[in-house]
């Protein structure tokens, strides 16, 4: 996104279904009630719809399905597949669509029945011959190679990674939408399951079900809406390759790229941000994330978020839902990044709600942190 579109787009509604365990719904069940809740949070109906931007993880054509499934027919369709990082993706795309006025509103949805349709991780995608031979526990085990290069390279400890997972549950403890929301201390982490070397069972996402959805439209219509606006301030993607096995260095991501790009367009720096709502599939994720986007230097992640530095009361706050670790990762969580961090800066989060909240980022990974997306978003104070 360049500086052209700045605040030209706006989030005017959001919504969830099936959080946790949606018993008895199909994927396709729990992206349409989503999509309801977040057009019935716009005061908007289905015939509003004229674009539709959706990926799912079960479906060769989703967003077609989907379109059919919900009974309309939109001008403007985008079903680009980059994993969890789509649905950040798809803030450019409906802020383009929007603005060159390809449509005039825009839902980007979906949803998934990961937990109760097989009650394990499934993912859509296999190993190349060169990895498969090592038997890798995907995407796991890709994920555990950067935490122990990390480790390696700059002495990261298992006690940080395991301070990630402790924050994130902080968060959702105050938050009733939340899957997880006991007690749990860097010992229960330390001592749990270790499922791929240096990660435990809790330094890894939760497996639920869950489906979220965005109304956006252009911003001279924003403030028509029942609620306050969300304005996509800034945007960027990076993609540097997609199996493990062809990053060049485990310990840097491409969010290094998108990040700076997005927080260019956006015209403002990290520490402008007041909400950072973070991809964690992983604890690693989120200390790679943040030094990669400029919140701490290259090897410093490990140390920024020792002893409860990004949890309630810390110094920056991070996924404040909860995040993937402890609220909901349906397959994806791309998408709840982006509704945690418009809800924060319209003031009706469901957990802690940060107070004055103008400014937060939202971020999405995609693949075995291979493909990075970047978004500023801002209230109308920041226009």
């Amino acid at each position: 996104m360049t500086t052209k579109l700045r605040g030209k787009s706006a989030i005017v509604g959001t919504g969830h279904a099936g959080f946790g365990e949606a018993h008895g719904l199909t994927a396709y069940d729990v992206m349409a009630q989503s999509a309801l809740a977040a057009l019935g949070d716009a005061g908007l109906k289905l015939s509003d719809v004229d674009g539709l931007l959706c990926t799912m993880m079960e479906d060769s054509m989703p967003a077609l399905m989907a379109a059919e499934y919900l009974g309309i027919q939109p001008r403007f369709i985008d079903g680009t597949m980059t994993g969890g990082s789509s649905f950040v993706n798809y803030l450019t795309s409906a802020t383009m669509a929007l603005e060159a006025g390809l449509c005039d509103v825009a839902l980007i949805v979906y949803g998934s029945n990961q937990r109760t349709a097989s009650g394990r991780l499934v993912t859509a995608s296999r190993p190349p011959a060169y990895e498969a031979p090592y038997n890798p526990r995907y995407p796991i085990s890709a994920y555990a190679m950067a935490a122990a290069r990390h480790m390696h390279e700059f002495g990261t400890t298992r006690e940080q990674l395991a301070d990630v997972a402790v924050a994130a549950r902080a968060w959702a403890q105050h938050n009733p939408e939340a899957f997880e929301r006991g007690p749990l201390s860097r010992a229960d982490v330390l001592g749990a399951r270790m499922v791929g070397d240096p990660l435990t069972v809790r330094d890894c996402c939760l497996v639920t079900d869950g489906g979220g959805a965005i109304v956006m439209v252009r911003a001279d219509r924003a403030r028509d809406f029942p609620k306050a606006p969300v304005y996509v301030l800034g945007s960027a993607a990076e993609s540097s390759h997609r199996q493990i096995s062809q990053m060049k260095d485990f310990t840097v991501t491409a969010a290094r790229e998108s990040g700076a790009r997005a927080f260019a367009a956006a015209g403002v720096s990290p520490s402008d941000i007041q909400a950072v709502e973070l991809y964690d599939a992983f604890t690693i994720n989120t200390i790679l994330f943040l030094e990669d986007l400029g919140f701490c230097a290259k090897g410093e992640g490990g140390a920024f978020v020792e002893g409860g530095r990004i949890a309630p009361g810390g110094v920056l706050p991070v996924n404040t839902n909860g995040g993937g670790l402890s609220c909901v990762h349906p397959g994806m969580y791309g998408i709840f990044t982006v509704i945690e961090a418009a809800r924060q800066i319209r003031g009706d989060a469901p957990g802690i709600q940060l107070k004055d909240v103008d400014l937060a980022l939202a971020h999405g990974n995609g693949g075995v942190l291979s493909s990075q997306v970047t978004a500023i978003l801002g209230s109308q104070n920041t226009l």
